[in-house]
Formats: C-alpha cells, sequence, structure tokens
C-alpha cells in the first residue's frame, strides 16, 4: 500500500481526481480542446480556488491573483528544487528549475519568455524567478556579490524605466532581455541585460492618469533638503510641467520615498561612484527644468526665453554654457550657400526642441544606466558558461489610440508569436522522430504575413515610413498614409477609411490605418509617425551636449558624431535590427514560455472578467499553441513513471515487474483493455491520445488504492 500512496497526490495524474472542482492542471488534457469556453471554464474553476496557474504542456500560463499568495517561501522553493516537471502543481518555480536542470546536464543555453499585456504579472513573473534562482543555485561569498547585483539591479531599471498607466501602477516601458551566466557548477557568475525601446515620449508627455517614470517623483519625496537644494528642485511635484499633465502625481499605492531608499542602496552595491550619482541626478533634475523654460514671440515673431531661471540651473547641472545654450534653444543651424547660419526659430518650433533635448537625454541616460550595470555584472574570467535569459517584454497593446509605440509593440509581439509557434511545432515533430511516431501535419495560421507587411524590405510599412522621413520635400503624416495605401492597399491584413467597405468606413477616422494582427485588428492613429521615427535633435544642440561637463552626458553624446554627417538610422529600423538580432539570439536557445493573464481592469482580487480574458487569451495565442500540442497524444510518460503509478491494475505487474519497463506497460495497457487507436508506443514513452483514456485509468487507479 505505501508503494502505491508513496507517488500519488503531489503530482499531475493525482490532481486529475479533483478535477470537476479545480479543473485541469494541463489544457492538454482538456476534452474539448478547441473550445473556447471549455479553455475560459477550466481557467475559471483554478482561479476561483486560488491555483494562478495552469500548464499546456510546458507552457505555464499565470493569472495575476492581485493579492499575496503564500506560495513563494523558500520552503516552496525547496519543494521544486529537481523535481521532475510533472510531478508538483504547476509552478513558476517548475519552469525555472527545469530549464535550470537542463541546462546543467545537458550542458545548452535556456531562456524563459514571459508575456503578456500590461499589468498582467510579467514583471513580477521575471523577479520571482530571479529570486528562485538566488536562493536555490550554490553560491560563494564572491557568488553573493554577483547574486545582490542581479537582484538589485531591477529596482533601478524600474525606477527608469517604469511608469504608472491606466493599466498598470508598475508598467515597463521598454523590453528588457537579461542573461544570467552560469559556471560549470551550475552557480550563478555574472548576467548582461538588453533593453528594448524605452518610451521616450513619455517624458514630456502622460496621458489622463498616468505618470511619468518612477525616478522622477522618487528624487522629490525622497531626496534629502541638501540634494534637492543643489539640484534646484523643490518638493512638490505639482510645480513640473513634466509631471502634472497626468494630473496624479501622487498614487497611493506607490511608496515613492521608501522606493528612492532602495534605489540609493542598489546604486551602492551596484558600484556607481559618488560621482556618477551627482551626474545622474543633474540629469533627472535638468528633464525638469527643461519641462519649465517657456518661450514668448518677440516682435519679429521668434522665440525667446525671458525668464533665465531654470536655463541657469541646467547650465550649471549639465556643466554647459548658458549663453550657447541658450542660442541653441531659440536657433538652429542650417547651410546657406555652403556654410552654416543661425536661424531663428518660432514659439512652436523652440517648444519642440526643448521637448527633443529632454526625450533625447533622458533616452540615451537609460542606455547608459544598463551599460553601467552590464559593467558591473561582467564576468572577467574566460572560462566556459551557460545562461538562462530572461524576457520580459511588453504585450500586445491596443489602447484607445494607438500610436507609434503600439505600433512597434505589436509587431515585436507578431515576431516573438511566430518564433513560439515555430519553436513549439519543432519540438513536437523532433519528440515524435526521436520516439519512433510517426508525424501527422499540423495546420495552424502561419502569421509570417503579417511580419513581411511590417518589415519587407522596400516593400513593407517600416521601409515606406522610412523612405517618406528621408526624401526631400514636404512629408506629412497623411503623405506617408497615401504612400501606404499606394504601396500596400491591396494587402488583405491592411485596410483604411479609403480602402475599406462602407460598414468598416465608420470605425476608421482620415488619419488612421488598420492591420488585422494575429491577435485580431488594430486600429493605428498614423499622427506622429513621422515625428517619432525621425527622432532629430538640431545639430547645435548636440554640439552643446557633446561638450557637456557633465561625465555622463559626455559618454552619451560622443564628439565624432558632429563628424558624421550620415543620418542615423530611424527608431523603427534600430527596432527592428535589434528585435532580428533578439530573435537570433533566442533561435540558438532551448525556450520555456510564460504567459501571464490580467483577470480584471480594476486590479481587484477574486474578480474574473470573462470577456477580457478571452480578448487575451485570443492575443496571447493560447488556442493555436493547445492545438498544435494537443494534435497529436494529449499525453505522454516515461514508461517508467507511468508502471510505477498505474502497475497496481494488472495482476502481471503488480506488485513487482522484473522486465524491461517497456514490456511492462504493454502487458498492462493490454490487462486495462487500451484499443489501438488511443495510444502507440514510443522509444521511451507512452503516448496517450485522448484524455478520457488517461482519467479512465486514473479513476480506476483511485478505486484501486482504496481496495488496497
Amino acid at each position: 500500500k505505501e508503494e502505491v500512496e508513496d507517488n500519488t497526490d503531489a503530482n499531475m495524474e493525482g490532481a486529475l481526481i479533483a478535477r470537476d472542482r479545480v479543473g485541469v492542471q494541463d489544457f492538454v488534457l482538456l476534452d474539448s480542446h478547441t473550445s473556447e469556453n471549455a479553455f475560459l471554464n477550466n481557467l475559471r474553476k483554478r482561479y476561483q480556488e486560488n491555483l494562478i496557474y495552469t500548464y499546456i504542456g510546458t507552457l505555464l500560463v499565470s493569472v495575476n491573483p492581485y493579492k499575496e499568495l503564500d506560495i513563494y517561501t523558500v520552503t516552496q522553493m525547496q519543494l521544486y528544487r529537481g523535481v521532475n516537471f510533472f510531478e508538483l502543481p504547476p509552478h513558476l518555480y517548475a519552469i525555472a528549475d527545469n530549464a535550470y536542470r537542463v541546462m546543467c546536464s545537458e550542458y545548452n543555453n535556456h531562456f524563459i519568455l514571459i508575456s503578456g499585456e500590461s499589468g498582467a504579472g510579467k514583471t513580477e513573473a521575471s523577479k520571482k524567478i530571479l529570486q528562485y534562482y538566488a536562493v536555490t543555485c550554490p553560491t560563494t561569498e564572491q557568488l553573493q556579490i554577483v547574486r545582490d547585483r542581479l537582484l538589485l539591479s531591477n529596482p533601478v531599471l524600474e525606477a527608469f524605466g517604469n511608469a504608472k498607466t491606466l493599466r498598470n501602477d508598475n508598467s515597463s516601458r521598454f523590453g528588457k532581455y537579461m542573461d544570467i551566466q552560469f559556471d560549470f557548477k551550475g552557480a550563478p557568475v555574472g548576467g548582461h541585460i538588453l533593453s528594448y525601446l524605452i518610451e521616450k515620449s513619455r517624458v514630456v508627455h502622460q496621458n489622463h492618469g498616468e505618470r511619468n517614470f518612477h525616478i522622477f517623483y522618487q528624487l522629490l519625496e525622497g531626496g534629502d533638503k541638501d540634494l534637492l537644494c543643489w539640484l534646484g528642485l523643490e518638493r512638490n511635484p505639482q510645480k513640473y510641467a513634466y509631471l502634472i499633465q497626468g494630473r496624479c502625481a501622487k498614487v497611493f499605492s506607490i511608496n515613492d520615498k521608501n522606493d528612492w531608499k532602495i534605489v540609493r542602496k542598489a546604486f551602492s552595491i551596484i558600484d556607481f561612484t559618488e560621482k556618477d550619482i551627482e551626474h545622474l541626478f543633474g540629469i533627472v533634475a535638468s528633464v525638469l527644468h527643461l519641462g519649465n523654460i517657456q518661450f514668448e514671440e518677440d516682435s519679429n515673431g521668434h522665440a525667446i526665453i525671458r525668464d533665465g531661471t531654470q536655463i541657469k540651473w541646467i547650465s550649471k547641472l549639465l556643466g554647459v554654457h548658458l549663453s550657447i545654450l541658450q542660442e541653441a534653444l531659440t536657433h538652429r543651424k542650417i547651410e546657406a550657400r555652403s556654410e552654416e547660419v543661425l536661424s531663428p526659430l518660432n514659439v512652436d518650433l523652440a517648444f519642440y526642441a526643448r521637448d527633443a533635448v529632454a526625450k533625447a537625454i533622458y533616452g540615451r541616460t537609460f542606455t547608459w544606466l544598463v551599460n553601467k550595470i552590464n559593467g558591473s555584472l561582467a564576468n572577467k574570467d574566460s572560462t566556459r558558461k551557460t545562461v538562462i535569459g530572461l524576457l520580459d517584454i511588453y504585450g500586445f497593446e491596443v489602447l484607445d489610440t494607438n500610436s507609434f509605440e503600439q505600433f512597434c509593440i505589436n509587431y515585436c509581439n507578431e515576431k516573438l508569436q511566430q518564433l513560439l509557434i515555430e519553436m513549439t511545432l519543432k519540438a513536437e515533430q523532433e519528440e515524435y522522430e526521436l520516439e519512433g511516431i510517426e508525424w501527422e501535419p499540423i495546420p495552424y495560421f502561419n502569421n509570417k504575413i503579417i511580419c513581411d507587411l511590417v518589415e519587407q524590405k522596400h516593400k513593407g510599412i517600416i521601409s515606406i515610413l522610412d523612405e517618406e522621413c528621408l526624401r526631400p520635400g514636404e512629408a506629412t503624416d497623411l503623405s506617408f498614409l497615401e504612400k501606404l495605401e499606394e504601396k500596400v492597399g491591396d494587402h488583405a491584413h491592411f485596410v483604411t477609411r479609403k480602402l475599406a467597405d462602407q460598414k468598416t468606413r465608420k470605425s476608421i477616422d482620415w488619419v488612421d490605418f488598420r492591420l488585422l494582427h494575429y491577435a485580431g485588428e488594430v486600429t493605428y492613429c498614423a499622427v506622429g509617425f513621422l515625428e517619432k521615427n525621425n527622432d532629430l535633435l538640431y545639430r547645435n544642440l548636440k554640439e552643446v551636449l557633446c561638450n557637456s561637463k557633465n561625465g555622463i552626458i559626455r559618454d552619451c553624446f560622443l564628439l565624432s558624431e558632429l563628424d558624421n554627417r550620415r543620418r542615423p538610422e530611424t527608431v523603427a529600423t534600430q527596432f527592428k535590427n535589434s528585435l532580428m538580432s533578439l530573435i537570433e539570439i533566442l533561435m540558438s536557445k532551448e525556450p520555456s514560455y510564460v504567459r501571464c493573464i490580467k483577470p480584471n481592469e480594476n486590479k481587484e482580487p477574486g474578480k474574473f472578467d470573462d470577456y477580457l480574458i478571452r480578448h487575451q487569451v485570443k492575443y496571447l495565442g493560447l488556442m493555436e499553441h493547445l492545438r498544435v500540442r494537443r494534435a497529436g497524444f494529449a499525453y505522454r510518460r516515461k514508461y517508467e513513471l507511468f508502471l510505477q503509478r498505474y502497475k497496481s491494475l494488472c495482476p502481471a505487474t503488480w506488485p513487482h515487474w522484473h522486465g524491461p519497463a517497456a514490456e511492462g506497460v504493454e502487458r498492462l495497457i493490454k490487462h486495462i483493455g487500451y484499443k489501438p487507436e488511443e495510444y502507440k508506443l514510443g522509444r521511451t514513452k507512452i503516448f496517450i491520445r485522448f484524455p478520457k483514456t488517461l482519467f479512465a485509468t486514473e479513476d480506476a487507479f483511485e478505486f484501486r488504492k482504496h481496495l488496497l
């Protein structure tokens, strides 16, 4: 009896007994696996029992509980350490541990892709995985430093790269890929971070109900009196134009003062010098002062700055010459008859120049910050390392108004969906081949057609946008829209008001275009596309920054840039190229996936909003993934494990089977009465086609257990 009891109840098969109440732990075991309703019902049952994790094969679906659950303790971590993947209930730790164990035994590289929409819990998931490795991996005193730096890089990047949005009080406004490097003993010895597309436009503009990046509020709330005095700042965020557009500088769920302390502590551990910190906060303060510069019109219609208070502070903090800075903000250099002359700006252009400087210095400082953290995480010895990469990247975004940023974010998701399906299909095919089981081709939606629409050379939307940005003459957002209609107007996944039928036309504005993504349709407003893609800084402003005495600004704006007369790459092209290289990095590694779901819009525990979740199940491609995973066999297990569990159901295998496990399983299933169409026997595993076959076996086992 002990032998039977021994490995029950803890593992997946044991949990099937309660399937009516708590659903199944693996969607692959859903009888009606193509029904979205069945999928949602299973998710709801589990969520109501505080079971926030469910598998689709080895992919983990995670629903944000919006409350503290007691499932992340050190005891829990130890429980999942070194345990076979399906032996315990679904958990983030099982995903983390499985990647780690396979990496150690097979000496290969892995990545864990965490995706989902804003507020679904991606950043928390990546922090939990990092903590799991910090606690469970072998360590030494020297490694402790690396561990602390890996963990503390998070609050620093969150302070400078996260903000309160309508959907999420701690929304990552950049994509992050972090490699954790391990030595041959499996100890974490270093790390490296890549960041993608920081949302610079937030620095100068926030929508109603949103904030700027956390660091501005942390500095004002937590910085000591002397520091603020030295920076020329006041405590009250209402005094700064760049902080009040969203009208919610104070948020009850955010403790800026406390977060400031954590960030300050992190700086000292990550190896920032006092000079670095002084220069860094000089830049943060300069951005706030820039936002308060006001331009007025002189009698010639040119912009002038009457109140010089803010500009004096910027001059001091950035170490730039006051009169040169003032001139650069109100004039631009243009070439006339092969010499450069200063042309005065009108008020609108002066505000544009001011905002461009604020965005440029913040964006480049963020890149400097990532590089600085990388320097402190770098492992200097040259012995071979294996890595586990964590990709925490913005999910598919559909807002009331979708702009250039959403276009880039959704293109990124389109590429990652392509990767997910390709890699899942490949893994399925390889397992079948390995086990000597015939592969049955699976029909699925290949979204390459949409990726090409966006990225194809000379023909895609990004190429058309770049052409408009670079061509001589008056290019506008509307001329860009016309070019799109001309060049991709006949594409099945593209539509504008002009091209739409009568019914669709009503929902598309004259300045909009609509893309039919794999996850559904999104309407983009073309206004601002050219400006955001160009991201130009007037040359004379660049000159001022290149000569700054602030060390960080000097590192960010190199004098060599001034000699380079070629136009810099556009933002969309830079993003496309960095995405291509990210995909290359991921293709060379073994994948694991975590899909995060946001159960309701109000961050309410226990509330399961069907409409919202159905929407995300679609956006995350979960039904498609399940279809691919279920196309052949719902369940597969190594012969040894299957026999160990169910041997009591057959007199020939109970209590002990003395031959090879494969033969034991064959005897066992013949005795139970499996029909030929219900299963296949591979080289090392049994493959069961239908969940009901497994359920019947499990129910028989449960009955047998009580008899025994």
